[in-house]
């Protein structure tokens, strides 16, 4: 498989012990990990294809894509 682009710990390299940190006792936080890499492959699986890459589904995927990492980098600086 090939690497996938804005994985958590390359967008937040220094936060990565953090990350695993609050993955492992912060439900919350795991959700919203699982949930942001759960869509993240997807857009890139899209991309990867070829299709759909301005379609109105794609900019959809990418906000929530974006919603999800500001609520994770939030809480990385609490």
């Amino acid at each position: 498989m090939s690497h996938v682009e804005h994985e958590l710990i390359d967008v937040f390299p220094q936060q990565a012990d953090r990350i695993r940190e609050l993955k492992a006792a912060d439900a919350h936080f795991a959700r919203l990990f699982d949930d942001y890499s759960d869509l993240n492959r997807r857009i890139h699986r899209i991309e990867a294809r070829g299709t759909d890459r301005s379609g109105a589904l794609m900019q959809e995927l990418k906000a929530k894509r974006l919603a999800l990492l500001d609520a994770i980098g939030a809480m990385l600086k609490n």
